[in-house]
């Protein structure tokens, strides 16, 4: 992530592990779930760490955004079945992982929830450089590929408006879920 070097062992140097271990976590007002959350504002260690997972596919970091959810997390935010962000079709199959995907099975992994991977997005309106009114008017297009759990946690990267959050929490709700609420390693 920065320019020092890391230890073959560890997925970040001790003085980016220190600055994510520092950061500072917040809630989140998303409309269409009933909370939400982030581990770190999106900036310095906390942003190269998003930007390696997702672009450079260090998918060792993932563990350590999960790490970093499920340490800091208020208790009663992680109550239910993990369930990640579904990534756009072409943004999958360009990077060839999901980021959202890869902290939510981590995540499920250390606090032995139960990982269901339940939503899809469909090709639909590209969410980057679009603005925040824009965004929340016409969200991604996300629906069920199975049914969801009743209570979920929904796990993304990074929670930027709450546009795509809120549509997977309408359509976790349109399949039964009663309570939906959200987790995310850092908040733009």
């Amino acid at each position: 992530m920065c320019d020092a070097s890391c230890s073959w062992r560890e997925p970040l140097c001790d003085g980016c592990e220190g600055k994510i271990a520092g950061a500072r976590a917040s809630r989140a007002s998303v409309p269409g779930v009933d909370g939400a959350w982030c581990a770190a504002p999106y900036e310095g260690a906390a942003r190269d760490l998003v930007v390696a997972l997702k672009f450079a596919s260090r998918l060792a970091l993932a563990a350590r955004a999960a790490e970093a959810i499920a340490v800091r997390a208020p208790p009663e935010l992680l109550d239910g079945a993990i369930v990640p962000v579904p990534p756009a079709p072409w943004r999958l199959r360009r990077r060839g992982h999901d980021p959202a995907e890869e902290i939510a099975f981590a995540l499920a992994r250390l606090t032995e929830l139960p990982f269901r991977p339940v939503l899809a997005r469909t090709t639909g309106p590209r969410q980057v450089g679009r603005r925040r009114a824009d965004r929340l008017v016409d969200p991604p297009w996300v629906r069920l590929v199975a049914t969801p759990p009743r209570r979920a946690v929904l796990v993304d990267d990074v929670i930027t408006t709450g546009a795509t959050l809120g549509a997977c929490g309408r359509a976790l709700r349109s399949g039964g879920a009663e309570r939906v609420v959200a987790a995310a390693f850092a908040r733009a």
